[in-house]
């Protein structure tokens, strides 16, 4: 209520007004209010009714799926006692049995605006979607017989599956490879990108801000806020980091966990990364997730979102008909226990939705409700949860999803097939490609290019087992079937066929573009970003950024001596 009071209707100035505290105000124009500040309870008969039943022309209800409109229900009862104004209801959820009396209430749509029409015109985000699956995940965790949990219960010798994890037992190893996971994605996209985290409850969420905090210590230490848990337990604590969060200007907190509180509700137009690490089996609240990404930012780069879903269940809603919004991307990724890929592959996720009223029956008489349920109180002797902190467990596919070239169908293909259609789309052939790359400019447009479209140099290497490769030749030859240099080798045969060119400069200047070879060589480095290159070692032995460009004769000198090293890289 705060976001669109202060925001989109900031124009309005004084002739607003926020419902609030238990008091009528009849002078303003606009009025913004909760149903809870204006609703009858056991205090008072309601603070609507000390509005004329007239009082009001327009009254519109954002997200009225929320409320009930049965004819019992307090919300019908302010909504009939306002009968005399238009009644507008808006809401981004499909019609479902449990919204059936919002619709009938309401009536028929007047107007609908889908999530593939925001995507195709431009006012929506689209978005690539992972899929991780850990393998507990995928053939379930059985404990060894009379294991004990953290607190000494005998954990029962059954087989646990994805619904009961961090709701019948908590392992700790999944969620620490999960956040391995995901820290590394990070490091491989942007440290910076805020994130939130779905956990399955609060306790799980401040589990995974502990894994997630340690992980990534060294940003910590300098943004002690870098991660934050975002629940009802943290009050006003938690909605402070949760408006820092939603703050285009503010850089932490990075990365929220929480459970229910943020799937509806919070705009946070640069959030671009959507984690879900619970099971979601409601397109409608599956539907409200993915909306905390799909705000568009083009100021601040944002034009494009992840989902990323380690529960390898929860993606599946995108085959649900009433969802219209096909993903541009889903990778599905093997790791070990350390939260490293080992395999990446495409493909298309052959699971049909859950039936509905179908459940997952967790063991020893536990149960949910239907999708969307609650868990019901287990047994007076068993406890809440068990929690173990053993074991390894590994990553162990990671999935890809693709549209086929109609847009229509998720298809399959390898991850190394797919990078060689990319780089086919962008180049005619071999030495289409060659030119372009030897071109700084041109080069770094390319990279831009292939990582839209989920490209990971070091994914497609590792995939395609040339982890060495020099990423030219591994694009010629997964593209156009052109043998495969190693950096050290590309970086050698230079040496040796440009020796007139090193033999241009004096000694310093030599030595300097030299370990530039060497950087290229050892840690692959794509770009020679300038200066920031210059401020790696042992580049920085040599001085200063104007102290190094003073080698050469000047800013003009240095960036033409490093554009030429780069082109007679890949000379042939």
């Amino acid at each position: 209520m705060d976001d669109p009071k202060d925001n989109s209707f900031a124009a309005f100035g004084d002739a607003r007004h926020k419902i609030e505290g238990g008091n009528a105000v009849y002078s303003r124009e606009l009025y913004f209010s909760t149903y809870q500040s204006i609703a009858k309870d056991e205090r008072r008969p309601g603070l609507y009714k000390e509005f004329a039943s007239d009082f009001f022309d327009l009254i519109i209800v954002d997200e009225c799926h929320r409320g009930s409109s049965k004819e019992e229900s307090n919300w019908r009862e302010i909504l009939e006692y306002f009968s005399p104004a238009y009644q507008l209801g808006m809401t981004a959820t499909p019609l479902r049995e449990e919204n059936r009396d919002t619709y009938l209430y309401f009536g028929n749509p007047l107007y609908t605006y889908s999530l593939r029409q925001g995507i195709d015109d431009g006012f929506l985000a689209p978005y690539r979607v992972y899929r991780i699956v850990t393998q507990w995940d995928a053939a379930g965790w059985r404990p060894s017989k009379d294991e004990l949990d953290r607190f000494g219960h005998i954990i029962p010798d059954e087989e646990y599956h994805t619904p009961e994890f961090e709701r019948v037992v908590a392992l700790r190893a999944r969620t620490q490879a999960i956040a391995r996971h995901l820290t590394d994605f990070l490091k491989r996209t942007d440290r910076f990108a805020k994130t939130i985290v779905f956990c399955v409850d609060q306790e799980h969420a401040s589990e995974m801000r502990a894994a997630l905090n340690n992980l990534n210590a060294d940003l910590v230490r300098k943004y002690p806020d870098y991660v934050c848990r975002v629940t009802a337990d943290e009050g006003d604590i938690g909605r402070g980091h949760m408006q820092r969060f939603q703050d285009v200007d503010t850089r932490t907190p990075v990365i929220l966990t929480t459970s229910q509180l943020l799937s509806t509700g919070l705009d946070a137009p640069t959030c671009r990364n959507v984690v879900l690490v619970r099971l979601v089996n409601s397109i409608v609240e599956f539907k409200q997730i993915i909306g905390r990404g799909t705000r568009v930012r083009e100021d601040y780069g944002k034009v494009s979102f992840n989902i990323i879903d380690y529960t390898g269940a929860a993606t599946r809603n995108f085959a649900d008909p009433e969802f219209d919004g096909d993903p541009a991307l889903a990778t599905q990724e093997e790791i070990d226990e350390y939260g490293q890929t080992k395999t990446v592959e495409i493909i298309t996720p052959e699971e049909e939705p859950p039936k509905e009223g179908e459940v997952n029956e967790p063991p020893g008489g536990w149960t949910v409700g239907p999708p969307g349920g609650t868990l019901v109180d287990p047994p007076p002797e068993r406890p809440r949860k068990f929690y173990y902190d053993g074991g390894q467990v590994e990553i162990v596919a990671e999935l890809v999803h693709e549209l086929d070239s109609d847009g229509a169908q998720l298809r399959v293909v390898k991850l190394t097939d797919y990078t060689a259609e990319k780089v086919r789309s962008l180049c005619a052939d071999r030495e289409d490609l060659r030119t372009r790359w030897a071109d700084s400019a041109q080069r770094a447009d390319i990279i831009r290019q292939l990582s839209e479209r989920g490209i990971d140099f070091q994914l497609v290497a590792m995939q395609a087992g040339k982890p060495d490769a020099d990423p030219f030749d591994l694009l010629c030859h997964l593209a156009f079937n052109a043998p495969v240099l190693t950096r050290r080798q590309r970086a050698e045969r230079m040496r040796k066929r440009q020796a007139a060119f090193f033999g241009y400069f004096g000694p310093e200047a030599r030595e300097i573009l030299t370990d530039l070879l060497e950087k290229y060589a050892g840690d692959g480095e794509l770009q020679f970003t300038l200066p920031d290159v210059l401020k790696l070692p042992p580049i920085s032995g040599h001085g200063n950024v104007n102290e190094i460009a003073g080698i050469f004769g000047g800013n003009d000198a240095l960036r033409s001596a490093v554009d030429r090293l780069q082109e007679l890289l890949y000379a042939e």
